[in-house]
């Protein structure tokens, strides 16, 4: 059986530890960029496991060699979207591919709505199941305030 202690949404590093502090998320971007990556800001209010395309909050910082711009439009996107799930990326373009190393939620809506398990019975003995965002059971334009 498997179970989540945090009982929230675990995606990207550190999901089960508690909340970055805006000092610890500096340093994890410093340690990205002295890697030589650039990172991402995204926000979402369905954090479904499926949906990995997020919305982007502007564009990659390929040219930011300091954690504090990044953090900076990390805060702008807050201010934007206080209750919606954000998070950071960075992308590795090393191989001339953007791949992503490090991605983490930095900011979560006051309530976390949470998923469900839904079963169906298929012909012969087949039974499929279905993960189901309670977040999605209001308008997009209503999530955040859940």
């Amino acid at each position: 059986m498997m179970t989540n202690p945090v009982r929230r949404i675990t995606q990207g590093q550190f999901s089960y530890l508690p909340d970055l502090t805006d000092t610890e998320i500096s340093m994890q971007i410093q340690y990205g960029l002295d890697k030589g990556y650039a990172w991402s800001v995204e926000y979402t209010d369905d954090p479904h496991p499926r949906n990995t395309y997020w919305e982007m909050f502007g564009i990659p910082m390929f040219d930011l060699r300091d954690a504090a711009g990044v953090l900076l439009e990390l805060n702008n996107c807050r201010k934007t979207f206080p209750q919606y799930y954000i998070r950071l990326m960075a992308f590795d373009s090393t191989r001339g591919v953007e791949t992503i190393v490090m991605s983490f939620i930095v900011n979560r809506p006051e309530n976390e709505p949470g998923f469900s398990l839904v079963r169906q019975e298929a012909p012969g003995r087949t039974i499929r199941y279905t993960v189901h965002s309670y977040a999605t059971d209001r308008p997009e334009t209503e999530r955040g305030s859940l």
